[in-house]
């Protein structure tokens, strides 16, 4: 499995513009690689964002400061049945746009209240501890029996080794020729 990558697209407007906003922005967000045009949004011959969208492979994300960077009104999306190249269809994608911004934010405010909640019943928040006391006791007694490695007694017990060195770092000193 290859690695994703994020790639950079800016655009600024006229020759007086400057890119840097954008450049810092695409740098932050992780752009491995980050094309830049200097030409207008109604402009229909973008040779960098052709290039970026060549240079992107499978499993690759375009990534752009805002969307008015990559396209004015000259996109028309199928599936959600929104052509931004009439004014109507224009409304519609940032009716959208806000509403899916809105639904992030009651979701990010749902999910902060429940944790508030759970915490103030005294739950805590995160996924199970993988490791127990009993298993750190059960290493342990596994390991008086100098045939049995620090390898042997995580297998047994369903753990990585360097599981059961992060919750026991006494066992390293096994490793090192101490008993």
């Amino acid at each position: 499995m290859g690695t994703h990558a994020l790639v950079g697209y800016a655009r600024v407007s006229t020759l007086d513009q400057k890119s840097e906003l954008q450049l810092d922005a695409l740098k932050v967000a992780g752009c491995v690689k980050v094309f830049v045009e200097k030409a207008s949004g109604a402009k229909e011959d973008r040779v960098q964002l052709m290039a970026a969208l060549d240079y992107l492979r499978a499993g690759d994300t375009l990534v752009v400061w805002k969307l008015d960077r990559l396209a004015r009104s000259m996109f028309r999306s199928v599936t959600e049945a929104i052509d931004t190249t009439t004014a109507a269809g224009e409304l519609f994608f940032h009716i959208f746009g806000a509403l899916a911004q809105f639904e992030r934010s009651i979701i990010r405010e749902r999910t902060n209240a429940g944790l508030k909640a759970a915490l103030a019943r005294g739950r805590k928040g995160g996924r199970r501890p993988k490791v127990k006391d009993d298993d750190i006791k059960a290493a342990v007694a596994l390991l008086n029996d100098p045939e049995i490695s620090v390898r042997k007694a995580a297998q047994k017990l369903g753990l990585s080794v360097s599981t059961l060195y992060r919750h026991a770092p006494a066992l390293r000193s096994r490793v090192n020729g101490a008993t």
